[in-house]
This record gives C-alpha cells, sequence and structure tokens, in this order.
C-alpha cells in the first residue's frame, strides 16, 4: 500500500519505462556476472548513452538530455536502487560528476568532453578520498604544482568508483601548500596521461560488479587546460555540489528501502512457521507496519525535497537530514528485513541478502552520518 504521489508528470513516467526496459535488457542479464568479474562490461556504458540515460542535463548542443529537472535523475536512480543494479554507477557520472563539467567547464572543455559524456564513450569519475583523508576534504595532500603551462601531479586517492574504467577523473589536488581549504583545484585527468596509474580494484564486502579502485599520480603532466573552473576555488566547488550528491543518495536509499521491505512482506506471506504463514504472527505484522510507517513518512520528505531541488532551493542543511535518515533507514528495514527472512536471508541467492551487503556503504560515502549531523547541529547550535 503506497500513497499516491504527484512529484511526477507523464514525462517522467515515460522515461520511467524507458529506464526498466533497459535494466531488463541490458543490466539484469549480466549482472551476476559483472559482480564476479569486479566491473561492468564497458559497452553496457554506451548502450545507456544510446538510449538517453547519459548527460540528463547536459546541453543539447553537446548530445545532452537539456533539462535541469532533477526529478528525471530521480526516477534513475530510483529504478536503479529497485533493481539492485549496483554495479553500473550512472547517477556518480550524470549527478555528482556532471555538475563539474556543465557549470565549470570553458567552451573548449565542454566540446572536447561533454559528446563522449552523453554517448558513454567517455567515462567519469572523481577523486576526492585519499588513504588519510575521507569525510575531511581539507586533509588532502595530493599536490599540483604550477610548472607553466602545466601541473605536475603527485600524490594517491582511494575508494574512487568507476575507477578502473574511468576514461576522465576529476581529482581534488592542492595548488596553494598554505592554503588551507583556500588553496585546492580541480584538475580533470585523461585516460593515457603518463604517470597515471591505477591500483587494485578494491575488494568490497557489497557492490561486487562496482569499479572502485585506488588512483596514482606520479608526476603527472596535467595542462593548464584541463583546469576545471579558477584555480583555488574547488573547496566552493565541492561544497556547491554536495547537496545534490546527498539528495541522489537518499533518494536510492529510500527506493532500496521500499523495494526490499516489499520483498519480504511478500515472503511472510508465503513462509508458514508452526502451521501458519508468517505474516499471521502479530510480531511480524507490528514488524512491516514499523516499517511501512517510516518508509512513507521518509518518502513525503523527500519527494519534498527533491521538489525543492528542482527549483534551486534545497539547501546543504536538508540535504543532509535527508541523506542521513534515509540511509539509517534503508540499513535499518534491510536488516530488521533479512531477520524476517530467518536463515534464508544469510543466503545470498536471496535479494535481502544482496541488499545487506550492497546498502552497507550508504551511511559512509557521500560523507558518513557523523558528518550529517554535525552539518544539521551547527546550522542549529552555531
Amino acid at each position: 500500500m503506497t500513497m499516491e504521489r504527484d512529484l511526477y508528470g507523464p514525462d517522467h513516467e515515460a522515461f520511467r519505462k524507458t529506464v526498466r526496459t533497459f535494466l531488463a535488457k541490458e543490466v539484469a542479464p549480466h549482472h551476476e556476472r559483472w559482480e564476479k568479474e569486479g566491473v561492468v562490461d564497458r559497452e553496457v556504458w554506451r548502450s545507456a548513452g544510446r538510449q538517453g540515460l547519459l548527460g540528463l542535463a547536459v546541453g543539447e548542443e553537446y548530445g545532452g538530455g537539456g533539462t535541469e529537472d532533477f526529478r528525471y535523475s530521480a526516477v534513475l536512480i530510483e529504478e536503479f536502487a529497485r533493481a539492485g543494479a549496483s554495479g553500473l554507477a550512472l547517477s556518480l557520472h550524470n549527478d555528482i560528476v556532471g555538475p563539474y563539467l556543465t557549470r565549470l567547464a570553458t567552451e573548449e572543455q565542454k566540446r572536447r568532453w561533454l559528446p563522449g559524456f552523453v554517448s558513454g564513450d567517455i567515462v567519469t569519475a572523481i577523486a576526492m578520498t585519499e588513504p588519510g583523508a575521507g569525510s575531511d576534504l581539507q586533509g588532502i595532500r595530493t599536490t599540483a604544482t604550477d610548472q607553466g603551462d602545466h601541473y605536475l601531479l603527485n600524490g594517491a586517492k582511494t575508494f574512487i568508483s568507476n575507477g578502473i574504467l574511468a576514461d576522465l577523473v576529476v581529482v581534488v589536488a592542492r595548488t596553494t601548500p598554505e592554503g588551507g581549504s583556500g588553496g585546492q583545484s580541480l584538475l580533470v585527468v585523461e585516460r593515457g596521461m603518463d604517470g597515471f596509474e591505477r591500483g587494485r580494484n578494491l575488494d568490497k564486502i557489497g557492490q561486487k560488479a562496482q569499479d572502485t579502485a585506488e588512483l596514482f599520480f606520479n608526476e603527472v603532466r596535467v595542462p593548464k587546460d584541463n583546469l576545471l573552473g579558477e584555480e583555488n576555488h574547488a573547496f566552493t566547488y565541492l561544497m556547491g555540489n554536495l547537496a545534490q550528491e546527498r539528495l541522489a543518495i537518499a533518494v536510492g536509499a529510500a527506493a532500496a528501502a521500499e523495494e526490499i521491505l516489499d520483498v519480504t512482506t511478500r515472503y511472510v506471506k508465503e513462509r508458514e512457521a508452526f502451521g501458519r504463514p508468517l505474516a499471521k504472527l502479530q510480531h511480524i505484522r507490528f514488524e512491516i507496519a514499523e516499517m511501512a510507517t517510516e518508509a512513507a513518512v521518509t518518502r513525503t520528505f523527500l519527494d519534498r525535497c527533491i521538489t525543492e531541488h528542482s527549483q534551486g532551493r534545497l539547501d546543504a542543511v536538508h540535504a543532509s537530514m535527508a541523506k542521513w535518515w534515509a540511509t539509517e533507514l534503508q540499513k535499518r528495514v534491510v536488516d530488521r528485513c533479512l531477520q524476517l527472512h530467518g536463515g534464508y536471508g544469510y543466503m545470498n541467492e536471496f535479494r535481502v541478502a544482496r541488499a545487506f551487503l550492497d546498502g552497507r556503504i550508504q551511511t559512509i560515502y557521500g560523507g558518513t552520518t557523523e558528518i550529517m549531523k554535525e552539518i544539521i547541529g551547527r546550522s542549529l547550535l552555531g
């Protein structure tokens, strides 16, 4: 039982059908193999491009969808979450890396990168996290030394999604050593640059099909033409884009929680214990009732956040609220649903087990729950 949503119009729902068809034909038949291989097929990115799933906010002159309406991205995120398709990181490409290119790139850079971004010929990543600097962006040690017509980039990044497949990586580096957070810049590193090396495809507990890698930069010559935005302004750019990143994670978290709750509701109706369906036990009904109520309340808040963001009004505080609440809800719901599956919930062949492993990262990346609470607390208490 779901309340009717008025967030989406006919065009959004038509797009939803396109996404579902793509998932059914191009993703679902291959996802198990991708999980074993630790990376998706390169061709599926090009297929996503042909279906119009990449570059939704990129201008039509570069081949993109030409819409700033975040609701289309929300539809994409919801359907991927419901399908359990964790390997193909389209939201990272569209909603996290995309805004840096569309808002900060020069016209020459846009002509160089955006057509491939939209077609799937260019897969993107963003490299912020370092072995010694996770949520603390001010602790970044990767350096970019000005050499006149280029920078010399040195350092290492870790936990980089799309790290193996990426052709274009937006790297956060320190260009003014004594500048603190005001001394960082965004440099675009491209596949094949001398000194740019990829380390391991990291062995994660979940999201096995999503390539996540270490990246190393040893005296990489990055042309000044690959500086994104203004020098020493990276921290401002990063803070400006984090609201959308956190909202995107929240949207996926809520959809994943709803899907696993639906799966579990069907399971307890069919599974019998003590001679009757589990659904006849009061404890089970109370568990389902609590989770359904929490999911419905969360959905209402998130739909409002999506509306606010689509109209350019979502602030960092409410995005942080959405991120921490929805991801903690996902973690809580999936854990309780696994418990209701009993021993079967511990088996990888059951959807709830995979959801348990894939979803655990949600409260960590994009800013941990603790960081989200700190942002909210500071806004209220100073």
